[in-house]
């Protein structure tokens, strides 16, 4: 009797140490940790959402926000040990808030790809926005729609995106923008902060905005004359000499009627307007970068 109620415990032991066994399996889990520098506050209606790819597909790993001084709210997600195994690639989103979409938005800002136990995140890895370390162009000071016959000798109110010329034409290298991205021009004023240009895909094409251009039309090219409607705060004519112009990326729709922190080309206007063309240069500091741990 006593080698019977033996064997029937060891039984139920065995028993119950497979099921611990798998049970401490499935409930594994490893930290996500996110190293990220460059990411802006989003407002109240978004919110960013990682994601790893497991055999092509998107799997959350977890929702956060950042503050005003760029701090993560999160910095380390608990994720299934198996699913960080497997995954070969982690990408960043940004998400409305609330969201009731279980899959990832067009906006997809970084991804990296996993080498070992970490992956090096940026703008330049397929699905994200695009490689941006490369970027040029220029930019002149000319205001077409303010001239009805000739140079009406107040060019120094407009700025426009490329080279001058009749037509002027479009020298940017920049990446084309995939769904769910547009870029938008920029003039900094002083004590206001910047004023739009309007938001445009194709540099070789008008833009979306045209409110504070004069009368006559404006040069294939996006950019904008500053004439009419001025904003709060601004005095029209806007004189664009010496001023910092900006080319920035936005998520569509768009988060906020201020620059996304996506800012990749920056320059400085300077006295001269057209023909002088001025540079852009690359703002290594406009475009996020990181690193994620599993």
């Amino acid at each position: 009797m006593k080698k019977i109620f033996l064997g029937i415990l060891s039984l139920t032991f065995m028993f119950t140490s497979c099921n611990n066994d798998d049970d401490n399996t499935t409930d594994a889990t490893s930290n996500l940790v996110l190293d990220l520098q460059g990411l802006e506050d989003l407002g109240p209606n978004y919110a960013y959402e990682g994601w790893v790819l497991v055999d092509g597909a998107p799997i959350s790993t977890g929702v956060f926000t950042v503050d005003a001084n760029g701090t993560l709210s999160s910095t380390s997600f608990e994720v299934p040990a198996t699913t960080l195994a497997d995954a070969t690639k982690f990408i960043l989103s940004i998400e409305p808030s609330p969201d009731s979409d279980p899959n990832p938005s067009d906006q997809k800002l970084i991804a990296g790809d996993f080498s070992g136990s970490s992956a090096a995140v940026s703008t330049g890895v397929a699905p994200a926005v695009g490689e941006f370390s490369t970027s040029t162009g220029s930019f002149f000071m000319r205001s077409p729609t303010d001239e009805t016959t000739g140079n009406n000798g107040n060019d120094q109110y407009g700025v426009w995106f490329g080279v001058p010329g009749t037509p002027p034409t479009a020298d940017f290298t920049l990446p084309t923008l995939p769904t769910g991205w547009a870029y938008e021009g920029w003039v900094v004023v002083d004590g206001v902060g910047p004023i739009s240009t309007g938001t445009f895909t194709d540099f070789s094409a008008v833009d979306n905005f045209d409110g504070f251009s004069g009368d006559q039309p404006g040069p294939p090219v996006p950019g904008e004359d500053f004439f009419n409607n001025a904003p709060t705060g601004v005095v029209f004519p806007l004189d664009v000499r010496n001023r910092t112009i900006v080319i920035s990326v936005e998520p569509v729709p768009d988060n906020s009627p201020a620059p996304f922190g996506l800012k990749p080309l920056l320059g400085t206007a300077g006295t001269e307007t057209a023909p002088t063309a001025y540079p852009f240069a690359f703002n290594a500091g406009g475009v996020p970068t990181g690193t994620v741990t599993r």
